[in-house]
């Protein structure tokens, strides 16, 4: 129960509360004497009255609800009475939870009829409906469950159950005559359905709040729609305004970013009797919501309690290409063309409107292209892959059809445009087939479905002398060069040989390098000037850097040192310099030009360009002017300025910057060298990760490599790569643990030493944990103002990360719900690389883990095998 300080009430308020529980005839009667008392009197008077407020469990004909009383689910972690929105002063009857400190209200009894005081009464009138009275509206119910139920019996009870269902319970044969559930507000919770009962015509929908001060019915709705294939919409009165696609058997066609199945069941029905979706909890103690919100935007978020806030898995729409129909009929949105127009016309189709194109207004669409002929004559079918597909709205369905059926089926009809599996699991199966335009389609960075296009047998040309030209190229090339080659080899044995005797001085580096990495200057400013990133020109690198002076030197790494300088227009900026005698050069420079203009988070540095010039190579990155965790961790003077809540908010941000990379990002990257040098700190002391020198792209579904280059930092590598090549995005989760420990301890994993010198950092936090006494481990600098169950948590989590075997590690999405969630953990296997060599005695079960500290140092090394 709520209640309001005395103090910050005026006289009227105050009247108000104390007469609303009164009859008519005897709020006439006390509201002059009340008045008439002195306004000490009047605040007595809220209290006695205040005392009298109720918590309930049920309500009944004899029991009603209030304005001041709260109904509890047995659970108690929700809760139904009067609440006002905002900073409205109005009055309405709703359902919030009651275990978040930042009240969060799902459902909204009377949206339209709002109370214009505290006089509102909630109970079960004579017909056994549940009613919503207030004394200015007389015998007129505000808001009812109009059952109109013939059979009434004094049993008849209104309950809240424990997953937030608001029922009406004949309790003599335990029949629900009616549920909140049935009647959504803006809010999707768990075991609430979203869709249709094909049989009653109830339908399941959300609707928006006008506003966050009216929970009144909004312009937006959220609902499935049932025509031809159904599929997920967001409607702006009445008309699409987003649009999540059908149902593909593990997802929306267009959320390729539903939420893991480690907090999820869900329930997808599609049979005569109802259409509809469900989500149940995997665990009851997660708090998780979606929600319509009034400017139309689809948001799912679950509760953090430790940051007392929601956190946002998913939100839509939010780019160009998520608004309905953005690039009219037959087209294709693409938000990852960068620096092009994000609509592109499906291939056999030309844009109706050129000069509209020109001006990139795509919303005419496209047109089948001028005499094209696509009923047999000899047309064919082009995949576009990894899309939304079209609305469905026109689609049919035939689930027993496999998907070469399906091309057999569409080819026979020349009214079929195209056609895409129904289903993606179990590899794909269902005939999804369109017979119009092509409306609402758009392309995914790593997850989307197959969608063939009908074209015409030119189109079909077309693309085979495409594939073809490749091939005929090829064989005329082989020859050609091995004429070449022929000559060239001639003069490269004569140079050889007059370089043999100045060869035994070269620097022994070269033997760290793959042959495809001696790239010339020439390619690798090629490589310059195809990425996105801006180019810098040397003079005015030289010039910010004071001619890269001493006195701007941040710092050296194994790529070469960092400056500090200062454009033009006064933008501060780091310049990392590739130093000529470095290691790691050329291909690391090239890997990292590729990578770093395809990558925006919050926890990654910001790259703003490059310069390649002549034999200088550079990037130029944000400065930072706190630079790199270590000069913190590892800083007498300096870790004191870190505590508990900073440490956590620095492991937090490095672990959504990690998941950015592995699953997030427009490529699955796995960065290869995490650890404290390359995470730098902005001067809010928000961390970012930086140097993509090792990072490695995977394909959209790949997770794990082999190299015979080995890369990273001893300390920071999980035993697999260091020691097979083996390199997955469980390295960087093994990285990650070791870095969250270093970052609870305040001690180097790799130069941590004890009484026992055979013990590191991670088996000295094993040893600890086994002995129940983990926070011993903990930073002394923080002092004891942290709390003790987050802190272990979070070294149980760091132990998880750092498990000897892969699989047993979590995934980056996992960490990153457990360091923001207070779900179980698991128990934590033996870590590897627990132990060190000890008296020079080689120990080759931890061959990856050097006694000498190596973390200020990146190495690339060719494992002999």
């Amino acid at each position: 129960m709520r209640h309001v300080p005395a103090a910050t009430l005026e006289e009227p308020q105050i009247l108000t509360l104390i007469l609303h529980q009164a009859s008519r005839e005897t709020k006439i009667a006390m509201a002059a004497s009340i008045q008439s008392l002195p306004f000490f009197l009047q605040i007595l008077l809220l209290h006695l009255h205040q005392s009298h407020c109720k918590t309930l469990n049920t309500i009944s004909a004899s029991l009603p609800l209030h304005d001041g009383d709260v109904l509890f689910s047995n659970n108690k972690h929700f809760a139904l009475g009067f609440f006002r929105p905002g900073n409205s002063t109005r009055r309405f009857i709703g359902i919030w939870y009651n275990k978040v400190s930042e009240q969060t209200v799902f459902w909204v009894a009377n949206r339209d009829r709002p109370i214009n005081d505290t006089s509102g009464v909630l109970s079960i009138n004579s017909q056994g409906d549940i009613v919503l009275h207030c004394c200015s509206n007389g015998s007129s119910p505000l808001w009812s469950t109009n059952m109109s139920t013939t059979i009434f019996d004094n049993t008849t009870t209104a309950k809240l159950q424990d997953t937030g269902n608001f029922i009406l319970l004949q309790r003599l044969n335990n029949r629900v005559l009616w549920q909140s559930f049935d009647h959504p507000t803006d809010t999707l919770m768990p075991f609430m359905k979203l869709g249709l009962d094909r049989r009653t015509g109830m339908d399941w929908v959300l609707t928006s709040w006008k506003s966050m001060d009216d929970p009144g019915p909004g312009n937006f709705t959220h609902r499935i729609d049932p025509t031809g294939y159904p599929q997920i919409f967001v409607y702006k009165n009445g008309a699409p305004h987003w649009r999540g696609g059908p149902w593909t058997g593990l997802r929306w066609s267009g959320v390729p970013q539903m939420i893991n199945p480690y907090i999820f069941n869900v329930s997808f029905v599609n049979d005569q009797e109802e259409v509809s979706i469900s989500f149940g909890l995997r665990n009851m103690s997660i708090i998780s919501r979606m929600v319509m919100d009034p400017s139309g935007l689809i948001q799912r978020s679950t509760w953090q309690d430790r940051g007392g806030r929601w956190i946002q898995f998913y939100a839509a729409p939010v780019e160009q290409c998520d608004y309905y129909g953005a690039c009219g009929a037959n087209s294709n949105c693409n938000p990852y063309n960068t620096g092009q127009f994000a609509c592109t016309c499906l291939p056999g189709f030309d844009p109706r409107s050129p000069a509209d194109w020109f001006l990139r207004d795509g919303s005419g669409g496209c047109m089948r292209s001028p005499g094209a002929s696509t009923c047999q004559s000899g047309e064919g079918f082009i995949k576009v892959a990894r899309v939304k597909v079209p609305d469905t709205s026109r689609a049919h369905a035939d689930m027993s059809m496999s998907l070469k059926e399906c091309e057999e089926e569409c080819l026979k009809n020349c009214s079929c445009t195209a056609y895409s599996a129904a289903d993606e699991s179990r590899g794909g199966f269902g005939c999804l087939a369109w017979y119009d335009d092509l409306l609402d389609t758009r392309t995914f960075s790593d997850i989307g479905q197959d969608l063939y296009i009908r074209v015409d047998a030119a189109v079909l040309a077309r693309l085979r002398e495409k594939k073809a030209f490749p091939r005929k190229w090829s064989i005329g090339a082989i020859v050609s060069a091995g004429v070449i080659v022929v000559l060239l080899l001639s003069v490269f044995l004569f140079i050889m040989k007059k370089r043999r005797g100045r060869r035994s001085t070269a620097t022994s580096n070269a033997a760290y390098f793959h042959d495809d990495e001696s790239l010339g200057m020439h390619d690798l400013e090629e490589d310059g000037r195809k990425s996105d990133l801006p180019l810098f020109d040397l003079s005015t690198i030289a010039a910010a850097t004071n001619n890269f002076s001493f006195i701007n030197k941040l710092g050296q790494g194994g790529f070469g040192p960092v400056y500090k300088g200062v454009l033009d227009n006064g933008k501060e900026i780091a310049v990392k310099r590739l130093s000529k005698s470095s290691g790691q050069g050329t291909e690391e420079f090239k890997n990292e030009v590729t990578l770093i203009a395809k990558l925006q988070h919050r926890n990654l540095v910001k790259t703003l360009g490059c310069c390649i010039q002549g034999e200088e190579k550079m990037l130029i990155y944000e400065y930072l002017p706190n630079r790199s965790l270590d000069s913190f961790l590892f800083n007498e003077q300096n870790r004191c300025l870190l505590d508990w809540s900073k440490r956590f908010d620095i492991a937090s941000g490095i672990a959504r910057g990690i998941l950015y990379l592995h699953q997030d990002s427009r490529l699955r990257i796995i960065h290869r060298d995490l650890k404290a040098s390359n995470v730098l700190l902005d001067a809010s002391m928000n961390p970012k990760i930086s140097d993509f020198g090792m990072a490695r792209i995977c394909g959209g579904d790949q997770v794990e490599g082999n190299t015979r280059r080995v890369v990273g930092t001893y300390g920071y590598m999980s035993p697999e790569y260091a020691m097979e090549g083996l390199f997955s995005i469980k390295s960087d989760v093994y990285s990650f643990g070791v870095l969250l420990l270093e970052i609870i301890s305040g001690k180097r994993n790799s130069s941590f030493h004890q009484e026992n010198f055979s013990v590191n950092l991670i088996g000295h936090v094993w040893k600890l944990w086994n002995e129940e006494s983990c926070l011993d481990i903990v930073d002394p600098s923080i002092g004891n103002m942290y709390p003790k169950h987050k802190v272990l948590r979070c070294i149980q989590i760091g132990l998880l990360c750092v498990q000897e075997f892969a699989v047993d590690r979590p995934t980056m999405s996992t960490v990153v719900f457990m360091l923001e969630n207070d779900t179980r953990l698991p128990s934590p296997k033996q870590p590897a690389y627990a132990f060190k060599r000890t008296g020079g005695r080689a120990d080759t079960s931890s061959s990856g883990e050097r006694t000498h500290s190596v973390n200020e140092m990146s190495f690339t090394a060719v494992e002999a095998r």
